[in-house]
Formats: C-alpha cells, structure tokens, sequence
C-alpha cells in the first residue's frame, strides 16, 4: 500500500473565459466559450494525487454555498478523504477567474474567499492527521500561517514536507529551512533566488541557492522544456534535467497542479526523485493536451498508456531504417 498524502490548501470555483488573445489594458475581447469548473491549487493538486493512485487527505475550507459543497462531494467522489474540509460561516468559497488564450496559455486572478478564513487552531484540530501521513503537500493560497502551523506538527513527527510556492512571493528562510522539497517553476524560482531561470546552468544556479536556504531537494519545472531535479542527499548537490515531453499545448492551467500531485504519488510509492520527475511530467505533458483545471488531470492508466506510447515512438524512431 502507497503512504499517505495530505494536501493542505484551497478549494476555488473557477470561472474559464476562453479567448483568441488576452486584452490589454482597457480593451474588451469577445470569447470564444466560457465555463465554470471546480478548481483551487489544493483542490487540483489533491484530485492529481487520486486519479494518479495516491492514498489522499485534504485540509481546506470552503464557504457557506452550493458551490463549495459541490466540489467537496467531487473531491470524495475522486475517492478524497474530505473529514478534514471545513465549512466557514458566513464567507463565500475562493472564485478564480482565468483567461485562455489560442496558445494555452492563461491569466488568473484569485478572490481568496473561504480560503484565507483558514486558522492555526483548526489545523490544530486536525494535528493528528498530520501526524499519520506520510507526506504534507502545501501551496500559497492559505495563510502562511496556517501553512507553517502545519509545517511544525509535520517536522515533530517525520512527515515530509513539500512546498509547491505559487502563486510566487517571497518566502522567509526560517520557513524554508523546515521544507524537505520545493517544487517551483521558472517565476516562482526567481522570486525565491533572484535568478532567471532561462535554461540548465542557470537552473543549477537557482537550485544551489535554495540549497543554501536548507532545502535538500529541488525541482524546478520548466514548461515544455522539462523539470531540473537536485539533491544534496550525498552531501553535495547533484542536478538533472528531465525532458519533458513534446506536446501542443491546449491549456496549461492545472499543469503545474497535475506535476505536483504526480510527483507525490510517484513519491510515496517509493520512487526515486528523478523517476518520480520523469512521472509527474509526463502526466502534465498529457494534462496540458485538454482544456480546464480539474477536467485536464489525467487518470493514473492514461499516463501509463501515454508513456508507453512515447517510448514505443522514440525507439521506433531511433531504430536502423531498412
């Protein structure tokens, strides 16, 4: 049996507008579809963890309407331990509002809703679930204390801690110093390092310094480009970029999502963490393919088949042509 994941973090209705091009500032565009989905960096990366085989808890709060109500009864249809999700008197469940443009590439804005109304004491409460799992997942759509509230119930009983940073801000080290894995993509890793993060050498840059602030390991996701994965479980560290995987891009938004909760399932089931990198991008490789959050997150035997297919594709390609 794989080891337990909680994810900590937010529950959003998303609101997807569908356009040929992001407006500029002050201008009107027409789109070309909309839709409202169940969503939240929490929510996506705790659904990642389901669908891909993970054993999975969520921490959050949700708002006092139908909305939020939905999705915790879709998140326990996903097979989500939701005991753990609290309804908030008298606050309305996170909204985010994304653009999408013909590229599929998006723009989000965040109205945090239930989301901030989280508290220490009710994590508190919930001291005893983190406790039991194996691994804590969190992101920054809660209140930072909440997050390191959880982060000393986790450190006092050997729960591994992973902070996937986004959205991007700034981070005090005495909060990093407690983190076992970071996993923050190019913008994210510049905001923490002060490095622009272009391509291998300057990830390799990034990921030192995120070293020096005490956290042993580091992936950097870099898009299509793939994931740089570093260590310094022998004492030094020790980088490597995994491809990712070629694949025209329909919507990115839960990407990042989807890689996170790959990564923790690839984790938890004792995979080393290049594989588990190797896992988590194929698995938002495939997710980028389709449009929407949650919708977009694969199923643990789609990303099994999309990998096979992939090999079988790059061997016959490598392969002596008569």
């Amino acid at each position: 049996m794989s080891k337990q994941i909680l994810v900590l973090g937010s529950i959003n209705v998303d609101h997807v507008l569908q356009v040929d091009r992001f407006p500029k500032s002050g201008q009107t565009v027409t789109g070309t579809s909309y839709g409202t989905m169940s969503g939240g960096k929490g929510a996506n990366q705790a659904v990642a963890c389901a669908r891909l085989g993970g054993n999975t808890h969520m921490l959050a709060s949700i708002g006092q309407d139908d909305f939020g109500r939905d999705i915790v009864q879709q998140l326990s249809d996903e097979g989500i331990d939701t005991s753990a999700i609290i309804e908030v008197d008298g606050a309305d469940t996170g909204v985010a509002l994304i653009f999408v443009n013909a590229k599929g590439e998006n723009m989000i804005g965040i109205a945090a809703g239930a989301n901030s109304c989280l508290t220490e004491a009710f994590v508190d409460q919930n001291g005893q679930l983190v406790k039991d799992v194996d691994y804590l997942l969190l992101q920054q759509e809660v209140p930072d204390s909440v997050n390191l509230q959880a982060v000393h119930i986790a450190r006092k009983h050997k729960t591994t801690v992973v902070l996937n940073p986004a959205p991007g801000s700034d981070l005090p080290e005495s909060f990093l110093l407690l983190v076992d894995l970071i996993t923050p993509n190019q913008t994210e890793a510049e905001i923490l390092t002060g490095i622009k993060v272009t391509g291998l050498e300057s990830a390799a840059v990034a990921a030192a310094i995120l070293h020096d602030k005490g956290i042993n390991n580091v992936v950097i996701t870099m898009g299509c480009n793939g994931a740089y994965v570093s260590s310094m479980e022998s004492g030094y560290p020790r980088g490597i970029l995994i491809p990712g995987f070629p694949v025209k891009a329909v919507d990115t938004t839960a990407a990042g999502d989807t890689f996170n909760g790959a990564l923790l399932v690839a984790l938890a089931e004792g995979k080393p963490l290049v594989d588990a990198a190797f896992f988590a991008n194929a698995s938002a490789g495939l997710s980028v393919m389709r449009s929407g959050s949650q919708s977009s997150i694969p199923y643990r035997f789609e990303v099994e088949q999309f990998i096979q297919c992939d090999q079988e594709i790059a061997a016959a390609a490598s392969s002596p042509h008569l």
